[in-house]
């Protein structure tokens, strides 16, 4: 039994190295411009990868040494931008796709996973509350930004890859809930921006067969410093620190408590009215009892419609 209990435990960790992977491919993880203003018919079609190596951090307790995860990520994405009763918001369905490959001495034993297929797609609404009225492409050049205050909800599907009979699997097998409230400052080219959010998960009622996962939430803030170049070049400094995600499998906690923090980069390149290439970079600092990683990724967008 305790052998089962640490091995679930290590799935655990795993999984949520995948989750931060899934969400951070398209730089929700460290996401800055969330609560920017956007003219309104705008489409955005984007195509991501990222590549992750990191190691899991797990409770003292359990005989884990040299956990090693390395996710390579391809993410497919679509945004579009609302007009929600005479304010500014979006819509957008993220897809990603990842090739896992982990490995471990649990016990003394080595233990490998190599697993490819999607991620858990991710659903995400987003509405400007105050400061970002719905404007068309034509007014947007007389718009100046001063405050904005957003809101937001992501909901996570259980459709990635998931095999109840392995440890490690790229989906989850349940459901999650991301409510998150945000503000943006901009101070000539600065832009300062500043976020909280909590993750709500359902349970996993088949983990290894028959057992049951469930998750406390997960709080998380994130700050943005944001500086607007010419020719529209903008880069950021980010950082997030989140805490929660207390874990139990059949009612029996395991002691997980997760806190950590993460810092970043980003830089948005415009090639053309069209297009433009992101790119980000960002490592662990502080983890207890999680996992600990370093990411670098590259966006490509093209967006069209109203007009461009």
């Amino acid at each position: 039994m305790k052998h089962n209990l640490c091995v679930i435990r290590l799935v655990r960790f795993a999984s949520a190295s995948v989750i931060m992977l899934a969400t951070g491919a398209v730089a929700e993880d460290l996401e800055p411009r969330s609560y920017a203003n956007t003219p309104v018919g705008i489409n955005f079609l984007l195509i991501g990868y990222s590549d992750l190596h990191g190691n899991v951090t797990a409770n003292p307790s359990i005989p884990l040494e040299d956990a090693r995860l390395n996710i390579k990520t391809v993410v497919f994405a679509f945004a579009r931008s609302l007009d929600v009763w005479g304010r500014s918001g979006k819509f957008d369905i993220v897809v990603p796709e990842a090739k896992l490959t982990g490995s471990a001495l649990l016990a003394g034993e080595p233990r490998e996973r190599h697993v490819s297929g999607l991620i858990d797609p991710r659903f995400r609404f987003s509405v400007n509350l105050y400061g970002a009225p719905a404007m068309s492409l034509a007014e947007f050049p007389s718009y100046q930004q001063d405050v904005i205050i957003g809101a937001s909800l992501a909901i996570t599907a259980p459709l990635g890859q998931y095999d109840d009979s392995r440890l490690i699997n790229l989906g989850n097998n349940r459901w999650s809930f991301k409510p998150e409230l945000g503000v943006s400052k901009r101070v000539g080219p600065v832009t300062l921006e500043l976020s909280g959010a909590g993750t709500f998960f359902t349970d996993n009622d088949e983990l290894l067969g028959d057992h049951v996962l469930s998750q406390d939430p997960i709080y998380q803030i994130q700050g943005h410093l944001i500086y607007a170049f010419n020719y529209g070049v903008w880069g950021s400094l980010d950082a997030t620190y989140f805490a929660g995600g207390s874990s139990s499998v059949d009612g029996v906690s395991n002691r997980d408590f997760q806190e950590s923090t993460r810092y970043g980069c980003t830089l948005s390149l415009p090639l053309n009215r069209n297009h433009s290439i992101k790119l980000n970079a960002s490592y662990g600092g502080h983890s207890r009892t999680g996992s600990e990683y370093d990411a670098v990724g590259m966006v490509w967008q093209y967006r069209f419609g109203a007009g461009l």
